[in-house]
């Protein structure tokens, strides 16, 4: 399908998006605001993790320059008080 092709897109979604046009008309395909769980970290939580694991991981106290996602986890937690998941990490 050229349109999928000329997007960059699958097939199945140009599909759907016309599935929704021809349902909705432009409004139905309108961005719409992401649902389910808010984020446990807000953007100046995440931008600390960040500062904290460029640091590397023996600047975390350690014995190697690893990071492993309980690693990851631990420095998450000591800089911004919020317990992840693995999942979540």
């Amino acid at each position: 399908m050229e349109i999928a092709r000329m997007l960059g897109a699958s097939e199945e979604s140009v599909r759907r998006w016309k599935r929704v046009w021809e349902e909705g008309g432009a409004d139905g395909l309108r961005r719409r605001p992401a649902t389910g769980r808010p984020p446990k970290l807000d953007d100046a939580q995440v931008e600390q993790v960040r500062t904290a694991l460029e640091q590397g991981a023996q600047a975390h106290g350690f014995e190697a320059d690893l990071w492993t996602l309980e690693r990851v986890g631990l420095v998450v937690e000591r800089v911004t008080g919020v317990v992840l998941s693995r999942a979540s990490v």
